[in-house]
Parts: C-alpha cells; structure tokens; sequence
C-alpha cells in the first residue's frame, strides 16, 4: 500500500496515464464525504436527519475500453481487479473494495442498462477509511456517477443514491439506511439537507458557518456491539410506539409525536428504559426543526447549544455513546472557540463532530487530542472542514 497524502485531480490523471497508458477519453469524478449535523437513531423511527456533504473528496477517473475487460486499480491500495463486463458479478471477499464496484454494476444491468464495452478505473480518495463519514458510499456513489455520465446512461442524482442503497442491501448484504447515498448524490456546496428518510425527500438550508467550521473527531474505537445494540434499540422503539397506540395515541411513528403531546402521553410507558429511549426520538426530532430554524436564522450560538443537547440525549436516554465518544465531547466543549459538539452516526465508537471558530481549530484540535489519549489512551483522528458539492464531473 502506498503511502497515504492528499491527492489531486491532476495528480490522479497523470497516475492514470502511467497505469494505462495514453489515449481516449479520460474522465474525472468527485464524491464527498458527509457528516450528520443533528438527527439521530430517528431515521427508522420515522424522523428526518440532516447532513452536508463536505470538502473530502474521493476521485475516480474513468476511461472507455475497445475489448469488454473492467479493470479497477487504487493510487494507495494494492493490487489490480480485472473482469469483464459480461460478468455475472457475484460477491467475494478475495475482491475486497471491488464489491463496492461490482455491486453497482450489479445492480445497473438489473436496472436495464447495457455496456457496449469495457472501461477501465483508477480511484483515489482524500476520504479516511473506517472514519464514520462514509468512505463506502462515497465510493459507491461515486464510481455510479461516473459510469453513468460516461456511458449517457443520465441515471438521476436521487437514482444514484437508491442504486447505492440496493447494492448495499443486495450486493453486500448490509441492510443500511438511505442518508449517506443521498446527501453525497445530491448535497450543494453551502448548503445542508433536511431529508426525510422515509418519504426520501429533500429541503436545501443554507449552511452560513461565517467564521465556524466543523471538526470531525473520530476515536479510532473498533465497534463490535454497534449492530446487536441497533436491533435492541429498533426493537425498544417499536414496543413504546406500540404501548402509546395502544393507549389511544393516533400516531404512525415516535417522531410524529410533539414534546408537548409526549409529556402528557408518555407516563403510559412504565418502563424506564423504554420510556428514555422513546424521549430521545421525540426529543432529538424536536432538535432537528430547530436546527433548521436556527440556521436560517444564521444563529450558530443556538445550534451549537443543540449539538451538546443531542450528544446528551443520546448518552443518556439512547445509551449509545461510550467513554470515548463522552470524553471527546467533554474535552471539546472545555477548549476556546468550540460552542457545541456532540458524537454522529450510530455510536459505540465512530466519531463526534464539533463546531469550532476557525482561528481555534489548531490548539483545538491539539489539545482535545492530548485529553482524549489521556482518558483512553490512544490517540484519536481529527480534520476541520467545510461544506462541499455532491458527485459531480470535474474534467
């Protein structure tokens, strides 16, 4: 494996030519990573969440062959994959990130596209892998993108996203939400998206961070609970949302549910844990409207003060975050310029993001490393960043 820097679009070209030599068309794509602003564990509880797309870019470049061969080659990750488009693509453990190719192509020829012929894939991601801002969707969506626009196929940014998801759930068997697909297909530069899982629809909001850039801090925790404790939590939510209909709540899902209507509905619920479990869902769904409203009212002071009650939520009543998540928060909300910081994604390990005044976030991120190692002992990973475009053709 090659040494890991960032690498540029030109800089990949010029690779490319070495790889495969001179001639045709080269295309260049980028996809982004994203992070969640606020709104979680309420997607499948009937809520809406609300990422960006950010400034950490994968690249494919991508060039039609004249045979039907596919090859696939990584600037820092060794070895060539090589098939033919003509392939019943199945998937094998042995072709390591080429399932997350071949699981689109998969599902494309499924869709009814056709390939005249072969192409040939050099990829290079500015992304980090396992960092919880979605390395693999960015690859997926990405490597679609690219197929699509090269072969005029016009597949639709929301399409591209539903491809992503089928491939995920057919292909490699992973059974994942629709969130990280779709704010890479479709996310604008400036902008967040409030999107709702379940309808799968989409509201731009504007994302004037002025002076703030978020900070995504990852604890480099190798996640083992994190699916055995997402089934407990579904299952939880389901038995309150259960005990509330049967008590005369006319309601389709916890998130329908006000805070109002919940204080004078929820005593229904007995138990403790699942009484806590159904307030985060209220509670967090309540944050992220006003999430929304706070920065279209360009109030950062107010979102922040909303990260930090969505991080305790989710300590407290989901019981999803862990010593490494609380201590980078903790750590984070005692250092200059920070005004809010709360763990993203499903929790048990991954990262936190916080929202950091740029002129602080060297000695931010310093001395938040320092505390962290010091309470866990290792170190952590860390990069500011700012909002950025969904896949899109650079040259």
């Amino acid at each position: 494996m090659k040494e890991k820097f960032d690498v540029t679009p030109e800089l990949l070209k010029e690779n490319f030519i070495e790889v495969y030599g001179k001639g045709g068309e080269i295309r260049m794509f980028a996809s982004p990573a994203r992070i969640n602003i606020i709104g979680e564990h309420i997607d499948y509880n009937g809520g809406k969440v609300f990422p960006a797309a950010i400034d950490k870019y994968l690249y494919c470049a991508i060039r039609k062959r004249e045979d039907s061969k596919i090859i696939y080659n990584d600037l820092f990750f060794p070895g060539t994959y090589t098939f033919d488009i003509n392939d019943d693509f199945k998937f094998d453990k042995a072709n390591d990130y080429a399932n997350f190719l071949n699981g689109i192509l998969s599902c494309m020829k499924k869709n009814g596209y056709t390939f005249p012929c072969g192409f040939e894939v050099l990829i290079a991601s500015n992304v980090p892998s396992a960092g919880g801002i979605s390395s693999s969707s960015a690859l997926e969506c990405g490597f679609a993108w690219a197929v699509s626009e090269t072969f005029g196929f016009n597949i639709s940014r929301k399409d591209i996203a539903l491809m992503g998801q089928q491939s995920e759930h057919e292909f490699m068997n992973v059974n994942c939400g629709i969130m990280d697909q779709y704010i890479i297909a479709t996310g604008k530069k400036d902008t967040a998206e409030v999107l709702d899982c379940a309808k799968i629809e989409h509201e731009y909001v504007p994302l004037n961070l002025g002076d703030y850039r978020f900070v995504v801090m990852n604890t480099k925790k190798q996640r083992k609970l994190a699916d055995s404790k997402y089934n407990e939590r579904r299952a939880q939510c389901e038995e309150g949302l259960a005990i509330l209909q049967k008590s005369g709540l006319n309601v389709p899902d916890l998130c329908s549910i006000t805070p109002e209507v919940f204080e004078k509905a929820g005593s229904v619920i007995k138990d403790d844990v699942i009484y806590r479990r159904v307030r985060h869902c209220v509670t967090e769904m309540d944050r992220v409207l006003k999430a929304v409203d706070a920065l279209k009212a360009n109030d950062l002071t107010e979102l922040g003060k909303l990260l930090y009650a969505s991080h305790a939520s989710l300590r407290d009543d989901y019981e999803v975050t862990g010593i490494e998540l609380d201590t980078l928060v903790d750590v984070a909300g005692k250092q200059k310029g920070c005004i809010g910081a709360r763990m993203t994604g499903a929790g048990f390990g991954g990262c936190a993001i916080a929202l950091v005044h740029k002129d602080c976030t060297e000695d931010f991120i310093k001395n938040v490393q320092v505390g962290y190692s010091k309470v866990v002992g290792y170190e952590g990973g860390f990069f500011a960043c700012s909002s950025g475009d969904g896949v899109k053709e650079i040259f």
